[in-house]
Parts: structure tokens; C-alpha cells; sequence
């Protein structure tokens, strides 16, 4: 039904099943503070992620005054749009933000909630837009974003199937690229409503790369969703849970980040080398010699003797007669004195 198999951020090739791509959300978590926000960048770099995301909020662009707070835990602004403008940056101060971001390596992108948001992130040169699940039906920015003919990820956690299907065809007929995101808008998010079981969904659904959102404040959701097939993930940051702001507990800290980044890529290796069960037993035969068993006599035995179950022991190493034969020997006469430990052969054993 819907079809957008690869795409490019950057130097990585996104791909339905490939090349993982992991984002740190810095979000707002930099209080306004330039300085904040380019110590996060370097802490998210040493952790070994892909990318670093903000949030562009313009307050005169974005809102009216009947937007309310969705957490209203800051008791300096009076209102959603206090809260926007005082922790909002210049033009000029998102590009040296945008240029810090690359000289430590990654890739900056930021979340744009208005167009005049989409026209100055293009100016920071974003490689890719992230679209907030809030977003699923601003058309009119989603075309704009098309324009740029940047691939677009979008998050999913307001919107039903057939909302996201709407916005991914709107997407499709204007000539974007894409990618979704499973995604719950709690925080912080607890398993019951993860939702792993959507990212297979989306993976039958929709014929594109698929991430997790992640709020739950643990390495856990992200790690099952590879597991599951996911090759991109998304998790909120913070240098302390103790860090004032309302998504400080739904994000890791940097050593957990760093924890996951490495994790997760040791997974999506695994995940993209399925191993052959028998391929791999075929090429063990010194492994095999070595810790399986042997039928070997229990104590010496005279030529002629007709072997009973007492007179078979089982012991390593295993270049012998393997143990499962065992029925096969009992019952049967040697051709020859054989000492304790012995390990029988076909030719011990008369026809």
C-alpha cells in the first residue's frame, strides 16, 4: 500500500531492514541556555549517537493565547508562550548550534512546530525533518518540508491508523521520502503502553524504515524494538533524572545513553547475520571431539564377551562412538580384549 524502502541522512543509508540510526532528543532540556545546549551536543556525541534533536518553537508562529502547558512545572512563565520565548534561540544562534553539532560529528536536527520554523532550519541545513505526532495534520508545513526533498520521520504517538495512513499518502503524493516512528505520548512511558507490538504492524503496514520514540526512561524499549525489527530509535537525554524540566525522568543519562548506543549496535549486527544452525554445527568438529561423549568400556573386557548396558561407559572426548548409539552395542560380542576406557570402534564389535 505504501512504499518509501530507503532513503539517506547524512552518510547513513536508511533502509527497511539495514543500517541503524540512533537520535538523541535534547529537546528543551537546555533551558534556554546556548551553553546547555552545546554541552548536551558534546555528551550525546560522546555517546556514540547519530544524530542530535531539538525543538523549534517560535511562540508568535506556533500558538495563540489558549494554548495551555501540558506539564505546568515552571514557575517562572505565566504562560505556554512565556515558556517558548524564554527558552527559544535566535536564528544566528541555531546555526552555530547546527555548525557545533557537526564538528563533533553528528547530525543536527530539531523539530519544527510552525513554518517559519521549517524556513529556519533549512538555513541550519538539516539533513532530515522530524515531524512531532502533533504535527500528522499540519498539511500545510508537511508540504513545505516536502519541498526540501529531505526525507521526513514522523512520530505517531496521537495518531490513529488511519491518520497516519492519510499523512504518509499526502506525504507520497508530494514527492517525500519517509519514515515512522512508534510512538506513546506519555512520559515517562511504562511497558504496558510501549506498544512493541505496533512496530510489527508498522513493518507489515508501511514499506519503510521504523523507529521508536522512546519516553520510558530505560534502555529496555529500544533494545526489544531492534529485536523487532526497528533500525532507528529515538531517546530523550539528560545529564541528571534530578534535572529540572517535565522530561527529565522519561530520559536516559548520558552512561545510559552510551549503554544503549553500544548495545543496540551489537544487536543490529546480530540481527542483520542470521546464523544457520547447521551450517554452524558442521564446521565445530574439534569443538565436538572435545565436550561431547565417547561409548568406552566401564573396566577391561575379554574377547568374545557379549556386552550388557553395566559394561558401557560415556566419556569424552567424543571422536569415539557417539553416546546416542549406545542400544546399538549392547547385546553384541568383541572381537578382541579390549582394556578399561577403551573407546570402541566398529571393528571391536562382531557382525
Amino acid at each position: 500500500m505504501f512504499s518509501c524502502q530507503r532513503f539517506q541522512i547524512g552518510d547513513k543509508q536508511l533502509h527497511r531492514s539495514g543500517e541503524l540510526f540512533v537520535i538523541a532528543e535534547i529537546g528543551l532540556a537546555h533551558e534556554g541556555s546556548l551553553g546547555m545546549a552545546f554541552s548536551m551536543v558534546d555528551a550525546a556525541a560522546s555517546a556514540g549517537v547519530d544524530a542530535v534533536k531539538f525543538q523549534t518553537h517560535l511562540a508568535e508562529h506556533e500558538g495563540t493565547s489558549r494554548e495551555k502547558f501540558r506539564v505546568p512545572v515552571f514557575p517562572q512563565d505565566a504562560t505556554r508562550s512565556d515558556y517558548w520565548r524564554r527558552t527559544a534561540f535566535t536564528l544566528d544562534q541555531w546555526m552555530k548550534l547546527a555548525e557545533h553539532a557537526r564538528s563533533r560529528g553528528v547530525l543536527f536536527m530539531s523539530s519544527p512546530f510552525s513554518s517559519q520554523a521549517v524556513q529556519w532550519l533549512s538555513q541550519c541545513e538539516v539533513p532530515a525533518w522530524k515531524l512531532a505526532s502533533g504535527e500528522l495534520t499540519n498539511y500545510p508545513m508537511i508540504e513545505e518540508m516536502c519541498q526540501t526533498g529531505k526525507p521526513i520521520l514522523l512520530s505517531s504517538g496521537m495518531s490513529s491508523w488511519q491518520e497516519l495512513d492519510e499523512t504518509i499518502a499526502f506525504i507520497e503524493q508530494n514527492g517525500g521520502a519517509y519514515g515512522v516512528f512508534q510512538c506513546t505520548s506519555s512520559y515517562p512511558c511504562p511497558p504496558r503502553q510501549w506498544g512493541l507490538n505496533v512496530i510489527d504492524q508498522m513493518r507489515e503496514r508501511y514499506d519503510c524504515p521504523i523507529g521508536l520514540s522512546d519516553h520510558s526512561g530505560t534502555v529496555v524499549p529500544s533494545l526489544a524494538a531492534i529485536a523487532r525489527g526497528a533500525t532507528m530509535f529515538e531517546v530523550h537525554m539528560t545529564f541528571s533524572k534530578r534535572q529540572f524540566g517535565p522530561d527529565s525522568k522519561s530520559s536516559l543519562t548520558v552512561d545510559e545513553l552510551a549503554q544503549l548506543v553500544g548495545s543496540a549496535r551489537m544487536l543490529s549486527l546480530a540481527m542483520a547475520h542470521p546464523v544457520d544452525k547447521d551450517l554452524v554445527a558442521s564446521q565445530s568438529g574439534e569443538l565436538r571431539a572435545l565436550f561431547t561423549k565417547s561409548i568406552v568400556a566401564a573396566r577391561s573386557l575379554p574377547q568374545g564377551h557379549e556386552l550388557a548396558r553395566g559394561d558401557l561407559a560415556f566419556k569424552k572426548p567424543g571422536d569415539g562412538i557417539s553416546a546416542k548409539h549406545f542400544q546399538t552395542l549392547v547385546g553384541k560380542r568383541l572381537n578382541r580384549d579390549v582394556p578399561a576406557d577403551h573407546l570402541f570402534a566398529v571393528d571391536d564389535i562382531q557382525e
